[in-house]
């Protein structure tokens, strides 16, 4: 049975990034587009965003304003909590 490739790269220390890009539009400069990008990137030197914003900038013609990034990581130590009581159901 063989693993997934994305399974892999989160064991890799890969986890889901989202960045917001905006952009200012080619024929009208003064005004702001919202991009959303979304992939599993690796923390903190995010090559898949940096390889996708210099594709931006060689090819797409809305220059860049600015980008904020997000991350979680997918897989992680569950999270427990001790409860006090307990319930019987008969």
């Amino acid at each position: 049975m063989s693993v997934s490739p994305a399974f892999r790269r989160q064991l890799e220390g890969y986890s889901l990034t989202t960045a917001e890009i905006l952009y200012h539009l080619p024929d009208h400069p003064h005004l702001l587009q919202s991009f959303v990008w979304q992939h599993h990137d690796l923390f903190p030197e995010f090559p898949e965003l940096r390889r996708f914003l210099a594709f931006w900038q060689e090819t797409l013609d809305g220059p860049l304003h600015s980008v904020k990034v997000a991350h979680s990581r997918l897989i992680k130590p569950a999270e427990l909590r001790a409860i006090d009581g307990e319930f019987r159901l008969h």
